[in-house]
């Protein structure tokens, strides 16, 4: 017989790598059937990509959706509709995927990287006011890990200024901001979604960009199609585009996918709700406070450094020992900090954008450029992968398992030093 402290055998954990972690059926089987057997397999000949514009728009509640090829394809689009011009800045926050900062250097844009909130990682009003310039033009809000970050306060804080505010929406499919009951990415000027492997729902990959404004939604729609005004009839192209073109197979899934899309944040809700609920007596563990509007990409675990004796990394590898998929820090390092944005490697260290005029500063990437973001990663933030397949006995090893390795971390009263 194990003792009480022996781990309990893991049981197998539900994967967004394949079936066992996704609800892909004979919805989605018959949608790719459909397509193939019509012939129409891109969508400039096809019906699907326009349907599954409308359908998302309506059901997330926006004017108008554009369907992409990517969920960094979606962010592009956002980027480029805004009008960013050479130079031109754009807030974003460290602890996020590159994709949110791809489009912003494509377009000979420069990042600008605003510290977080130290619990929820996100960008804050206040972090991002210190970091507007005369040249900033837009912010990326990051929703991360399905929690919301405060855009409502971001936007009173730089509308005076005229700043567009697009949401990153990658993580956080029906996740509700406070002070309303609004989806994200409806609240901002535009909202940007991802349908990658790993999200909520999935064509493999895609992206979904929403926004209220006719215009930001054509300048996207013609950006999207090589700036191909198809609808004119006319053989043209009114500006630079790329072919961000969503194709008719990915639609397809995406409009089996979409009907689901509720019970899979539901039953992400339920499950993270209960592993919550059980850990919450835990001192030295930040837990998201408000799970009935959060989207539970990942469970995020914020510890407290003083209180425990252990570092998010080691926390981790202590978890996955025991069979919790866990990762410590989310990222191997900030954004900021790795080297595609801090050796400038798109343009050069000594070129454009960074030296466009009227470039009154030097653009540099350092280490402590952020110090909540990089403290996060590098000390405190904890994900455990979630999945919307996941049944108690899963949840139930989870919270056992965070309460082993927080029980041996806690600190002695004359406080441990925290390892990393």
């Amino acid at each position: 017989m194990p003792g009480k402290n022996t781990p309990q055998p893991a049981p197998r954990f539900p994967s967004t790598s394949d079936l066992s972690g996704r609800r892909i059926g004979p919805e989605e089987l018959e949608a790719v059937t459909r397509v193939l057997g019509s012939g129409a397999l891109c969508r400039t000949v096809g019906t699907e990509a326009a349907g599954l514009e409308e359908e998302f728009a309506r059901m997330i509640g926006s004017a108008h959706a554009v369907a992409s090829s990517s969920g960094t394809a979606a962010l592009h689009l956002a980027v480029f509709a805004v009008g960013l011009e050479a130079g031109d800045e754009v807030i974003v926050p460290p602890i996020t995927d590159f994709g949110t900062v791809a489009g912003i250097l494509a377009q000979n844009g420069i990042p600008v990287f605003a510290d977080v909130d130290p619990v929820s990682g996100c960008l804050t009003a206040e972090t991002v006011v210190a970091a507007i310039t005369p040249r900033t033009r837009a912010v990326i809000a990051v929703h991360l890990f399905g929690g919301a970050a405060p855009v409502r306060e971001i936007i009173d804080a730089v509308r005076p200024s005229g700043i567009v505010v697009i949401e990153d929406c990658a993580q956080a499919y029906l996740t509700v901001p406070d002070g309303g009951d609004a989806y994200a990415g409806t609240i901002g000027d535009i909202g940007c979604f991802s349908l990658q492997q790993s999200k909520h729902i999935t064509a493999g990959d895609g992206g979904l960009t929403i926004t209220d404004d006719a215009a930001l939604a054509r300048r996207m729609t013609l950006f999207a199609d090589k700036g191909w005004p198809r609808d004119t009839g006319e053989r043209t192209h009114l500006f630079p585009g790329l072919n961000y073109r969503m194709t008719e197979l990915q639609a397809a899934v995406t409009r089996a996918q979409l009907p689901k899309l509720a019970g899979v944040v539901a039953d992400r809700r339920r499950s993270a709700t209960k592993a919550i609920s059980a850990l919450a007596d835990l001192p030295g563990l930040h837990l998201p406070t408000q799970p009935d509007r959060h989207g539970f990409w990942m469970l995020p675990l914020v510890l407290v450094p003083g209180v425990l004796n252990i570092g998010c990394r080691d926390f981790a590898a202590a978890l996955a020992e025991r069979g919790v998929p866990a990762i410590g820090g989310y990222l191997d390092m900030p954004l900021h900090l790795t080297p595609a944005v801090r050796d400038r490697a798109p343009f050069g260290a000594e070129g454009p954008p960074f030296s466009v005029p009227p470039a009154s500063r030097e653009i540099a990437y350092r280490e402590g450029d952020a110090p909540l973001a990089e403290d996060m990663v590098a000390r405190t933030l904890l994900v455990i992968v979630w999945n919307e397949n996941y049944i108690d006995e899963h949840v139930e090893h989870i919270v056992q398992a965070v309460r082993a390795v927080h029980d041996g971390a806690l600190a002695v009263a004359d406080g441990t030093a925290v390892r990393t």
